[in-house]
């Protein structure tokens, strides 16, 4: 297994420390569970991780069910028009998405920040 699949397979079964896992490696986490999963067991297996970290960690409110589900789509959409040989490539051809504002351009700030956005997936509500 190479240093990505491992890293995935610790990531999958809940073994990474949260307070070391910043936004950055949220994507790429996403971008390496999308290689091997369709998008919906991504989202399965990508919240479901999440979900036990945070828990671990003792803030199981910081799991967020838009935030994620959106970020894994923007990742997707992207791999499929674009560069996906591997994530530093991935990366590079996509800096916008190691930005956590980068949903700005679809969803209010208040829209995201509701109770509702964290328990269940809120389609946009703008335009890009």
């Amino acid at each position: 297994m190479d240093a990505e699949g491992a890293d995935l397979a610790r990531f999958l079964r809940g073994e990474l420390d949260a307070t070391r896992f910043p936004h950055r490696e949220h994507v790429r986490m996403a971008f390496e569970t999308l290689r091997r999963y369709d998008f919906a067991e991504t989202v399965l297996h990508f919240s479901r991780a999440l979900r036990s970290m945070a828990a671990k960690a003792g803030k199981p409110e910081a799991f967020h069910q838009t935030v994620t589900i959106a970020f894994l789509a923007l990742i997707a959409e992207r791999m499929e028009s674009g560069e996906r040989a591997d994530f530093a490539a991935f990366a590079r051809a996509n800096p916008d998405l190691n930005d956590k504002a980068a949903l700005a351009r679809w969803y209010r700030p208040e829209r995201l920040a509701s109770a509702s956005a964290r328990r269940t997936f809120l389609l946009p509500d703008r335009l890009p």
